[in-house]
């Protein structure tokens, strides 16, 4: 199985912590685990074998959600099901949510996140009660996988109630075709090593060179209301030949650090594209939709996106750099917020400022690339005419629902 080397002096890990993170252990029961607040971030580590647990001291009223990333240390084995699980439960041992994610056909460490919920929707009756609440993270995988200690971030949100109830379905029509595709030579921005120092990026092409083994953050920040395309293009060798299977992955999460949609590329030494398939635009009522990639894309605020490059492609095609290119493209005009009655922890994870939209947009070459609200406004009102509408059938799609969240 391909590794990728032992981790050279001087060579940055595998994933960038949030400064600051406060330290917790995970502990073997539920009497003496540590708690976890909204708002706030922590590091922790996982054994191989046995779960751990945190604490929630939750109220009545919000919705809590725990996003839980493990990575696997440098030179790690990597098996396709290989993973974590994780999930909350009620102090009667009820489960509320459960989610499991696995490396798949990408056998290369990189970071990989699962998430855990505590929603009081009236459509999950289940844990909608204060209290304590037991978040349970493990390791998944089979007898031959590497026995070694995992680091683990956890990020911990609260999501407040709204002020007047609206529907409580998951909307049924939207634009589920593809756009034509961005072109243009993009213009360089180099992605983060973790969530939170992800780079932001709004609509064009953004290149960088990535390294065999090594994991980009990148962030856009969605209004309700704005639909996400993205493509992830790993450019030709120069030399090497054979072929590498996943060598590419496109990840992606939302605000809550919650798993979306992934997509993954072989290599042979051409330039190759990993494409997520089309997403909802962003609305509250995403929630009540039976998919787990649409129902992820619940709330307003930076979504996520992730691109790994498999160790692998070092042993077929040398060390690298590769040239990467991340073509984002945006449609749906932005629409206003559901009404909240009180404000999240923390405080901005629901919200895209004025400046988060400079910050993402300004100067980007490319198609789309660039320009004020008024203009990517009018962008994305004109490309969702060239769409087709389609009814999504709820039913059809929870057959072929990977994850799930929400246990009802």
């Amino acid at each position: 199985m391909p590794v990728l080397p032992a981790q050279a002096a001087g060579t940055p890990g595998p994933y960038a912590f949030a400064p600051g993170a406060r330290s917790v252990t995970g502990a073997t029961g539920t009497a003496d685990a540590e708690p976890l607040t909204p708002g706030a971030t922590y590091k922790s580590s996982l054994p191989s074998v046995g779960e751990i647990h945190y604490r929630l001291d939750l109220d009545a009223t919000s919705d809590v959600y725990v996003s839980v990333t493990a990575v696997a240390p440098l030179g790690s084995g990597i098996y396709a099901g290989d993973g974590i699980n994780v999930s909350v439960r009620d102090a009667a041992g009820r489960t509320c949510s459960q989610d499991r994610e696995t490396f798949g056909v990408v056998h290369s460490p990189r970071p990989i996140a699962a998430w855990g919920a505590r929603e009081t929707s009236v459509n999950r009756p289940r844990c909608e009660s204060a209290g304590t609440y037991d978040v349970i993270v493990e390791r998944v995988g089979t007898a031959e996988s590497a026995p070694d200690t995992w680091d683990l971030e956890l990020f911990a949100t609260s999501e407040p109630p709204l002020k007047q109830t609206g529907e409580t379905n998951a909307p049924e029509v939207w634009n589920s075709a593809s756009p034509a595709p961005l072109t243009g030579e993009g213009e360089r921005r180099v992605g983060g090593s973790g969530f939170a120092s992800a780079v932001p990026v709004g609509q064009g092409a953004w290149t960088a060179d990535i390294e065999p083994g090594r994991t980009l953050f990148y962030k856009v920040p969605l209004d309700w209301g704005r639909q996400l395309y993205a493509t992830a293009e790993l450019g030709s060798s120069k030399g090497g030949d054979g072929y590498a299977v996943g060598a590419l992955n496109l990840s992606l999460y939302n605000p809550v650090r919650g798993f979306v949609d992934d997509a993954s590329a072989n290599y042979d030494g051409r330039r190759k594209a990993a494409e997520l398939d089309p997403l909802p635009p962003v609305a509250y009522e995403n929630r009540y939709a039976g998919p787990d990639k649409l129902s992820a894309m619940r709330f307003a605020g930076s979504y996520y996106l992730v691109v790994h490059l498999a160790a692998e492609v070092a042993e077929r095609y040398g060390e690298g750099p590769f040239e990467l290119t991340l073509r984002v493209r945006e449609e749906g005009s932005a629409q206003a917020g559901p009404g909240y009655a009180g404000e999240s922890e923390p405080g901005d994870v629901f919200h895209v400022s004025a400046a988060e939209r400079q910050a993402a947009t300004g100067g980007a070459a490319g198609t789309g690339g660039g320009g004020d609200d008024a203009a990517m406004t009018v962008l994305a009102v004109s490309g969702i005419g060239a769409g087709t509408l389609v009814l999504v059938v709820l039913g059809v799609w929870m057959v072929v629902a990977r994850r799930r969240v929400g246990v009802g």
